[in-house]
């Protein structure tokens, strides 16, 4: 329009009588953009792309270029929409990016009639929010802390590639419309210093437990509490020193290690997390194969034959197998929640009966305060006991202020030692050297209560095994698969189901080859 530089002049309450005079099924935004004052004015087309304004379009609303002769009456309409503008603080008007809404739950229309809208939506929100999750409210939840074992990144393939073949909205804008400033994720979560302590002690309170009594046995009722006591002090300081090299170097095991000595000491760092992990399978499997055979030897008597430990540890293959096929970790929550409720009812049965025990015939003559033979045994087995160590930097990672977490681990360490201790010196004390493997063992065959408990902790036990096998599995698909999801490709997924296959059948061999000095 010849007149154009007059239009730049008129005040908001000219360019209000101007918009009330224009059609109100159109408007000056094209695409959700607004063009910039300097346009008008005539300025290039590069320079133009590079001048926009956010705006909004409303639900009916369409671009005045689509009407007759659009171009011609262009500036009038820009007027209408600067005025519509005009309430915007000045700074939020000069971002080049199209408009968000204030909550996630407020898309504009324009936006949910887009293809992939809602799932852009939920990339968008989960990049703005915290990129650890809190310590959860749930049991089931607390399983996905096994996705960042040892804090090394083990989250589920198939969810990366679709997050891959979407794309997040940021990646989406043009460069030209993206924000100055992009969203700062954040390192730390939300759990309080409570569910930080509950959290820590689900994770060091497990089957070892069962097993601890023999450890005493094979060390005296004097040793074995020095011994735990001793590798519990060294475990915490070296807790201490982990966070203390976490806080210079960040990342997880396999990136402090990086961070010091290189690339070879992360590979050395989690080869031993999954040599460790494919350990506590085995010893899981060996375990609820004796203790299954015991239960069966129990409760059948003479009628049937009692199984071989290699026919039971063949059973549990069968369903083994199929569980390890299993991608995301928190499906394995209902089984694994069994796996801690038989552990403790077994925890307080333990105390119950061998506090009884002791209280009406004293302590068993054949105690020993150190075994001179066997007492090595003990300090292999006190090691064991603290097997929630790959948890510590993820539940860290997790905590709204990781400033507490030395101290809420300290009064952990202490609270399980205590726990520890405590129920391997009343077990050891109660059966003296008749004490076996596992402690359920000792208790009375025939009580159909210690029946109970020996058949749904060994079930549990079982199936909360590849709870165990995930981050050892998912360490060595990263260095054989190079990452690579099977969500679309049907062959790399039925190679990884091979492998995992193959590695369980391993577990299980070992198993059965060692089950017979498991107490060793």
């Amino acid at each position: 329009m010849a007149d154009t530089p007059a239009l730049e002049n008129l005040n908001d309450s000219e360019a209000e009588v101007v918009s009330r005079h224009l059609h109100p099924r159109f408007t000056g935004a094209y695409d959700g953009i607004i063009e910039d004052d300097e346009d008008v004015r005539g300025k290039g087309a590069a320079d133009h792309d590079g001048n926009q304004r956010s705006a909004f379009i409303g639900p009916s609303q369409q671009s005045s270029l689509k009407l007759q002769g659009g171009d011609t009456h262009r500036d009038l309409y820009r007027i209408e929409a600067r005025s519509k503008r005009g309430g915007l603080d000045q700074r939020a008007a000069t971002f080049s990016h199209p408009p968000r809404p204030e909550t996630d739950d407020n898309l504009d229309i324009t936006i949910r009639n887009e293809p992939g809208a809602f799932r852009r939506q939920f990339l968008w929100r989960n990049k703005r929010g915290f990129t650890n999750k809190s310590v959860p409210n749930s049991f089931v939840e607390f399983l996905d802390l096994y996705g960042r074992f040892a804090g090394e990144d083990l989250v589920e393939s198939e969810d990366e590639a679709d997050a891959e073949s979407v794309g997040t909205p940021f990646d989406e804008v043009e460069p030209e419309r993206r924000p100055l400033l992009a969203s700062r994720e954040s390192s730390q979560g939300d759990a309080s210093d409570m569910k930080t302590f509950f959290t820590l002690l689900k994770a060091f309170i497990g089957t070892g437990i069962i097993f601890l009594p023999k450890a005493f046995r094979n060390g005296g009722i004097l040793f074995s509490p020095i011994a735990l006591v001793t590798v519990s002090i060294i475990t915490t300081i070296s807790f201490h020193l982990l966070l203390q090299c976490r806080r210079q170097h960040g990342g997880g095991y396999g990136d402090i290690g990086e961070s010091i000595s290189g690339s070879h000491l992360r590979s050395l760092i989690l080869v031993s997390i999954t040599i460790t992990q494919l350990g506590f399978v085995c010893a899981a499997i060996a375990f609820t194969a004796q203790n299954l055979r015991s239960f069966v030897e129990g409760v059948a008597a003479s009628t049937i034959s009692t199984p071989s430990i290699s026919t039971i540890i063949a059973l549990q293959l069968v369903i083994l197998v199929p569980l390890a096929f299993i991608r995301k970790i928190s499906r394995l929550g209902l089984v694994a929640l069994l796996a801690d409720v038989f552990i403790f009812i077994a925890v307080g049965y333990i105390y119950y009966y061998n506090i009884s025990e002791i209280s009406r015939h004293g302590l068993e003559p054949t105690v020993k305060l150190f075994d001179t033979k066997t007492f090595t045994l003990t300090i292999g087995s006190s090691i064991f006991m603290f097997e929630g160590i790959g948890l510590i930097l993820p539940i860290q990672s997790s905590m709204s202020q990781p400033d507490h977490f030395d101290r809420i681990l300290y009064i952990v360490m202490a609270l399980i030692t205590f726990l520890f201790a405590t129920v391997g010196i009343l077990s050891y004390g109660a059966f003296g050297s008749h004490t076996k493997i596992n402690i359920i063992s000792n208790f009375p065959q025939s009580d159909k209560f210690v029946n109970f408990i020996r058949l749904f902790f060994s079930l549990a036990v079982l199936v909360g095994t590849p709870v165990q096998l995930f981050p050892a599995l998912r360490i060595m698909e990263g260095r054989l698969f190079y990452r690579k999801s099977g969500h679309r490709d049907l062959l790399m997924k039925w190679k990884k189901n091979i492998f995992r296959t193959g590695i369980v059948v391993l577990c299980c061999l070992i198993a059965a080859l060692g089950a017979r000095d498991l107490d060793n």
